[in-house]
Formats: C-alpha cells, sequence, structure tokens
C-alpha cells in the first residue's frame, strides 16, 4: 500500500519512512508472545498481523491485514 484518500479528503501514504500516520499493531496476548526473556530480541518479533493508519487531520483509524491493500475496519473519533 502506498497511499489513499481519507473519507474527510486528506491525502495519506505510508511512502515516508519513518512516517507519523502508521501504526502497527498486536494485540495482547499476540505481543505477550515475543516479549518473553527468550524472545525479548528486537530481531525476533515478526511484523504485527495489522497496520493501522491514522488521519492527521480527522483522526479516523483505517484497519488493514497483513498483505491486502483495502481496509477491512474504519474507526471515527465520536465527540460528545
Amino acid at each position: 500500500m502506498a497511499k489513499m484518500t481519507c473519507k474527510c479528503g486528506e491525502a495519506l501514504s505510508d511512502t515516508s519512512v519513518p512516517n507519523d500516520m502508521q501504526l502497527w499493531v498486536y494485540t495482547d496476548k499476540e505481543w505477550d508472545m515475543f516479549t518473553t526473556p527468550e524472545t525479548l530480541e528486537t530481531w525476533s518479533i515478526p511484523a504485527p498481523p495489522r497496520d493501522m493508519w491514522m488521519c492527521p487531520s480527522c483522526k479516523r483509524l483505517y484497519i488493514f491485514k497483513k498483505g491486502e491493500d483495502k481496509a477491512f475496519m474504519t474507526y471515527k473519533i465520536e465527540i460528545d
């Protein structure tokens, strides 16, 4: 994936590395599997199965499965 347009109209891209938009996400159980004393070496931690992009304008979150180019979940912040 390289770029897309947020529903608010903001252009999103992961072509610049590092960037402030892209987040890599593990579940708590997944993280616990990698943070045991035997596997604490950062090189031994596999890439997470999810990739999340956060729009810098509206803070909407787009969640992608590893290897897929289309978000399978989108979250929008609700303000009370």
